[in-house]
């Protein structure tokens, strides 16, 4: 080695594993923070001084991770997302019980959401990617039953089916005439029935 030359020492490979994980812990409490606060307040309520104070971390933190309030909100958005789907798919097609039982998981926080969408382009990205999949999953759900039907009533009965099963059904039954989870799973059912008999 020459003179006045340093000797650097490699960063041992245990500090960097370390470091990793203490920024993964960070991100997920920072999501978890944002997840917790979109569902308590209106978009326009949560800030990212909130959310870094709730996360326990700086906003400056936040920023560097995430970008933006919107790219966290999509963040933690995307993976509610990904929780909601695979608790739908879990069931059998279908099921009938399984979706109120989703929706007494989920629908109040997706109706939350729903209640924003017209004044929140970064909402209305996500409810709308909603009503896709819950349309895909109709399709899904329901086609060994509308074998045979011809293009125009085939539609028609897709159309029936997407709206029985919908989120915004659930909650007439449930949050506004009342019923119980399982009269709003009987009075579902019924029409599921009826619509496909």
């Amino acid at each position: 080695m020459k003179a006045g030359q340093s000797q650097e020492r490699p960063r041992r490979p245990y500090h960097m594993a370390a470091r990793a994980e203490a920024a993964e812990a960070t991100a997920r409490a920072t999501v978890a923070a944002a997840r917790a606060l979109f569902g308590e307040r209106a978009y326009d309520q949560v800030s990212l001084p909130v959310i870094a104070e709730r996360a326990g971390v700086t906003v400056q933190t936040v920023l560097r991770r995430f970008g933006s309030k919107d790219e966290l909100f999509a963040t933690a958005a995307r993976k509610r997302s990904d929780e909601i789907r695979a608790d739908r798919e879990a069931a059998r097609a279908g099921d009938v019980s399984h979706l109120v039982a989703h929706y007494e998981r989920w629908g109040d926080e997706q109706l939350h959401l729903v209640a924003q969408e017209a004044r929140t382009p970064a909402i209305r990205t996500i409810t709308d990617a909603g009503r896709r999949y819950h349309h895909e999953w109709v399709a899904r759900a329901y086609a060994p039953r509308l074998h045979g039907l011809s293009t125009t009533s085939r539609r028609r009965r897709l159309a029936q089916l997407t709206a029985i099963t919908d989120l915004a059904v659930w909650r007439l039954l449930r949050r506004e005439l009342g019923l119980d989870q399982d009269q709003t799973e009987a009075a579902i059912r019924e029409l599921v029935d009826a619509c496909l008999s």
